[in-house]
């Protein structure tokens, strides 16, 4: 039996944070209705000019640098010709023979995933398909988009996932693109074949469409690897073709078959002259790029002591990233502040779905919020409960505390009264802690918590409710 290697490469196009379209004027927005953001430029009508967007190309230029792509000193752009529904001039303004960036890399843990090209090219609208016709929207047409392409280096589906977080993790933190998939904003196909071990030569590829996460991507390209492995070993012909894939089945379904390659006619966009990126643009784009996630990862993990799991949590954002280091100014113990961050803070955010850039919380104020606990002030309870209107509102956590009567009850003369109620309400917890089922107390201090509304000491009601029950007894 011959042993098989996968062989992938991925071409992701990535929508630019720009303000409006890349050759017009028109706002670049989404959600927006229908055919609400067009112009007769990006519809493509008779006799009009486009104007490159400035902005689109400081952007381009930022992610290629990012990337460590050789740059261009001259870049043009041509058409490509194609006809389909949602692409009113018939021909995509994109690059070809001089993209702006090209020959960089990636690196994923030990490995560096080379990238062929990265250019800049317009998008094309969307068709909305109904049962029995389809509908055109020209909002997305003209937005200006980013295609990057790597060369078939990726040898595995977990790889293309972990090659594709840390591409969206750099254009994030570059401040490039949102890159949020729900949207649009980073489109991902992927080409995948299967060759003997050792071998140079290329297999037979299909190309993958229509995944819109990165477990997709992952899925995706896991079924395609055995669906052309169980194929080859019963010495069946791949067949170069499209595939999309079916979230709901869980397998890749043919689109169309690609006998050879497209020929999509490029020449050079007449109504676009070519474009100079000087050296001093260069070096601008290059001083903007801060940290970059590797870099951040390495600091952290030097000089914080948090583990890998942590900090991939921690740098997943980098207004995450920055509210830890700057909570870390006003109480400096890393492990604590994670550990709340991770914690509570996301959890509070991913109910509430907001981002981090969107709350009112500043880290002084969490800072103080996790003092209160560590001290017990407050309970963990309490803190939670506090941290849901700490997000909205810009408050002294122990001002609000104070307001809500919710610091915590530590008078052992005030819980008397509640660990004997509880005792006397629950005397089958009781029976079971008597019995050596140590976890039995933690219901009796369950029982007084929620009668106080979590402002009890719990470390204090768990030493009341054991001498009282001795004391009973």
């Amino acid at each position: 039996m011959i042993e098989l290697e996968v062989v992938i490469g991925l071409e992701v196009h990535v929508q630019l944070a720009t303000e409006s379209k890349i050759f017009c004027s028109c706002p670049n927005l989404f959600g927006q209705p229908p055919n609400s953001l067009v112009c007769p430029v990006c519809m493509g009508l008779p006799g009009v000019l486009p104007v490159l967007n400035k902005k689109a190309v400081e952007l381009a230029l930022r992610a290629a640098l990012a990337l460590n792509c050789r740059i261009k000193e001259e870049i043009i752009f041509e058409r490509k010709n194609y006809f389909y529904p949602d692409l009113p001039k018939n021909y995509q303004i994109s690059q070809y023979s001089n993209p702006l960036g090209e020959e960089g890399f990636l690196t994923i843990g030990s490995k560096k995933i080379r990238i062929k090209r990265v250019h800049l090219e317009e998008d094309a609208g969307k068709l909305i398909h109904k049962e029995k016709y389809s509908l055109v929207d020209l909002n997305r047409a003209g937005v200006p988009l980013i295609e990057i392409v790597s060369y078939p280096d990726i040898s595995s589906a977990q790889e293309a996932q972990d090659y594709l977080k840390e591409l969206k993790l750099i254009l994030q933190y570059i401040g490039v693109s949102t890159c949020d998939m729900e949207k649009g904003f980073l489109r991902c196909d992927a080409n995948i074949s299967l060759r003997e071990k050792g071998s140079s030569i290329l297999g037979t590829k299909t190309e993958l469409k229509n995944m819109n996460s990165f477990n997709q991507v992952r899925q995706a390209l896991e079924y395609e690897i055995k669906r052309q492995k169980n194929s080859i070993l019963q010495g069946e012909k791949i067949i170069q073709e499209t595939r999309l894939w079916d979230d709901n089945k869980k397998i890749t379904l043919t689109m169309r078959t690609k006998e050879e390659a497209h020929d999509y006619r490029y020449f050079p966009e007449p109504d676009l002259v070519s474009f100079v990126i000087s050296k001093q643009e260069v070096d601008k784009q290059k001083a903007l790029i801060k940290e970059l996630p590797s870099q951040k990862r390495k600091r952290f993990k030097e000089n914080y002591s948090l583990n890998d799991k942590e900090i991939e949590v921690i740098i997943s954002e980098s207004g995450l990233s920055n509210f830890f280091e700057e909570t870390l100014k006003y109480y400096n113990y890393p492990k604590k502040v994670c550990n709340w961050i991770t914690g509570p803070l996301l959890e509070v955010l991913n109910n509430k779905r907001m981002s981090i850039e969107e709350i009112k919380l500043r880290a002084i104020n969490f800072a103080e919020l996790i003092k209160m606990v560590e001290s017990r002030k407050i309970t963990n309870l309490v803190a939670k409960e506090l941290l849901g209107e700490l997000i909205k509102y810009d408050q002294n956590p122990q001002t609000l505390a104070e307001e809500r009567n919710l610091l915590s009850i530590s008078e052992k003369s005030e819980l008397l009264g509640l660990v004997r109620e509880a005792i006397e309400e629950n005397p089958r917890a009781v029976e079971d802690f008597l019995r050596g089922k140590d976890k039995a107390i933690m219901f009796l201090v369950g029982w007084v918590m929620r009668k106080t509304r979590g402002k009890a000491n719990p470390h204090i009601l768990k030493e009341l409710i054991e001498r009282q029950i001795k004391e009973e007894k």
